[in-house]
């Protein structure tokens, strides 16, 4: 429990952290805070993102952790093709594959999401279980439950990367023999410390180096966080955005984002901190050469730029790296559409490659494909509002 002294210290905090963000907002960006929620708004309000699973299952991790998933499966599936398994980042769950999910099922794959430990619907664990490699441990655990046979199409995005990179060190063996293609998606092998949070090299090495102490800290006080963060919703919403998306995104998504940001428990997000610092699987990359493997982020992507994203295409020989133009880290729901398609096509070389013994690797290792979704731009364009003329004497 919380005393009242400490209570009335963390509260007059809380408003004077509240206080100085709206004055900077106020000062500094009003009229780009009116302008973005504005085309927010245009973009969409309201938003069903449910998909309704063909089947739900809790899969008890190796320390009795529940770890929730959701398959889908077509009627007519016999098992001949490939299972796709999705992996969510940090401090979101798996309704951040909707779209990717629905374009999938709708193209007749098996698709199994699921929520890593401690984020969405699955359980908590202990402190000492937050990590990198019990994360791969998990995914080979889904793996033996969901899909014991058969081919597999793996996608990762960020932190869900950095799993797949865990179970290909510890089982090289199914990525040998099962494994088909790979997604990694805004991501890293290693070397996060390099993180600037898009403030430059030195405010970014501040918050790296203060910021899991600061977590760690706060985290046994989340209610009165919550109560704290519920009074400012748009100011929320506005750095989520920023925080999350390079282009402008419908305001549902933004809301999308932050409730599964801000649905993260704060013990779970200190825990996980120090092993997103110490990760580094850039030798595990080499079990990944023979399959097809897909890297996809964007150009604007504060968490994981393209220094990440190049090193692990040029460790890995044959990788297709498609670069987004102004997208940001959540680029899943920001460019939908063209991860859907993206991954699509990786399934389809993937099963082209399949029975070949070594699997033969087009020849275009370390290859950049710079790609601008012209179609999104022309809708974000659409949505602009005119700027506010109230302070010109209009």
């Amino acid at each position: 429990m919380v005393s009242k002294s400490r209570t009335d210290v963390l509260l007059g905090i809380g408003a004077g952290v509240a206080a100085a963000g709206l004055a900077t907002v106020g000062a500094v960006a009003a009229d780009r805070l009116w302008r973005d929620r504005k085309q927010a708004e245009a973009l969409g309000t309201e938003e069903d993102f449910s998909v309704l699973p063909d089947e739900t299952r809790v899969v008890v991790a190796d320390d009795g952790v529940p770890l929730h998933v959701e398959i889908n499966e077509p009627a007519d599936w016999d098992g001949s093709g490939p299972t796709v398994i999705l992996c969510h980042g940090f401090t979101l769950d798996l309704r951040c594959w909707v779209y990717q999910r629905r374009a999938l099922i709708e193209a007749g794959h098996r698709v199994v999401v699921w929520d890593l430990r401690g984020h969405g619907n699955s359980g908590e664990g202990d402190t000492e279980a937050y990590n990198i490699e019990q994360l791969g441990v998990d995914l080979s655990r889904i793996i033996r439950d969901v899909a014991p046979e058969g081919d597999l199409i793996l996608g990762g995005h960020s932190m869900g990367g950095m799993t797949i990179m865990a179970l290909a060190e510890a089982e090289p063996g199914l990525f040998r023999d099962r494994v088909l293609g790979v997604a990694l998606i805004s991501t890293s092998a290693g070397g996060l410390h390099r993180i600037t949070w898009g403030l430059g090299s030195l405010l970014g090495g501040a918050v790296n180096r203060v910021g899991p102490s600061v977590l760690k800290g706060v985290s046994p006080h989340q209610e009165l966080v919550d109560s704290l963060l519920r009074g400012g919703r748009e100011l929320r919403e506005f750095f989520v955005a920023r925080g999350s998306f390079a282009s402008p995104v419908s305001l549902a998504v933004v809301r999308l984002t932050a409730d599964m940001i801000f649905g993260t428990p704060l013990t779970v997000m200190s825990a996980y901190s120090h092993t997103l610092e110490d990760h580094d699987k850039r030798e595990a990359l080499a079990n990944m050469v023979g399959q097809e493997v897909l890297v996809f982020n964007g150009d604007k992507d504060a968490l994981t730029s393209a220094v990440h994203s190049t090193e692990i295409v040029e460790a890995i020989p044959g990788a297709e790296h498609v670069f987004v133009k102004d997208a940001g880290h959540i680029i899943m729901l920001e460019y939908p559409d063209l991860l859907a398609s993206e991954l699509l096509q990786l399934i389809g070389r993937g099963e082209r490659c399949r029975g070949q013994q070594p699997r033969e690797v087009p020849a275009r290792g370390g290859s950049r494909h710079t790609v601008t979704d012209l179609s999104k731009r022309r809708r974000d364009l659409q949505a602009r509002p005119r700027q506010r003329r109230s302070r010109q004497g209009a």
